[in-house]
């Protein structure tokens, strides 16, 4: 029996993330040199550029 090709490839993590979250955003921030350590902004985080 052969699977169904909408469950698609299994090798899915190779595929490049288009957005990225909070933690990895103010991972650039700070590589960036734009987060200051001890700020805690919730909302409003500046866009940055994916990897």
């Amino acid at each position: 029996m052969s699977r169904h090709p909408s469950y698609g490839k299994s090798n899915k993590s190779s595929k490049k993330q288009n957005v990225l979250k909070r933690f990895q955003r103010i991972d650039v921030l700070k590589r960036l040199g734009l987060w200051k350590e001890g700020e805690s902004k919730v909302t409003g985080l500046p866009k940055t550029p994916v990897k």
